[in-house]
């Protein structure tokens, strides 16, 4: 990734060869949505990108707070910004079982379920 960004912002394409402190010097002069700046940061998107998402959930929350379900408190959309940095719940269809009886008893209850 370092290659690419020194490449792409300054047309360097052996970073390597340059004296240390110059290297260090161009890194950090790298621009913030830069790929070497956002893995360093943990962001998987750029600035502006969840800038906009941070701006979409709180339009989110004000526009949840004016139902039903926010005046009781439930149902609460989860926030995209979790969602684009990985720490959103996932959605998956997947099911445990702690035993093969338990895993058994599911089987039997889809089976007859469908027929």
């Amino acid at each position: 990734m370092l290659i690419c960004d020194m490449a792409e912002t300054y047309g360097v394409l052996d970073w390597r060869s340059l004296p240390i402190r110059t290297a260090s010097a161009l890194c950090s002069g790298l621009k913030p949505d830069s790929r070497t700046k956002k893995r360093l940061s943990g962001f998987k998107c750029d600035y502006s990108t969840y800038l906009l998402a941070a701006i979409f959930d709180q339009l989110n929350v004000i526009r949840w707070m004016q139902t039903e379900d926010g005046h009781k408190g439930t149902n609460k959309p989860e926030p995209l910004t979790e969602i684009i940095m990985g720490g959103g719940k996932e959605k998956s269809d997947v099911k445990t079982f702690r035993t093969g009886a338990e895993f058994e008893a599911e089987r039997q209850r889809i089976i007859n379920g469908l027929s």
